[in-house]
């Protein structure tokens, strides 16, 4: 996911999305752990993409704090 549109969606959408890649990284984990882990590429573009999400995240918590 492009950082563009992360920043495109609200707090609430940001979140529904973090949860289902966390999800999807536990899901790859214990894959991992059995030994049938396939999507290597797609376990890494989550991480970055949790990543970002928790960037754009901050950024809006810190803008925040900026206006009061």
């Amino acid at each position: 996911m492009k950082v563009d549109k992360i920043r495109g969606l609200d707090k609430e959408e940001l979140e529904r999305q973090l949860s289902g890649i966390e999800e999807q990284l536990f899901r790859f984990h214990f894959q991992k752990s059995m030994g049938q882990m396939d999507g290597l590429k797609k376990a890494r573009a989550n991480r970055k993409d949790r990543a970002r999400i928790y960037t754009v995240l901050r950024e809006r918590e810190l803008q925040a704090g900026a206006k009061k």
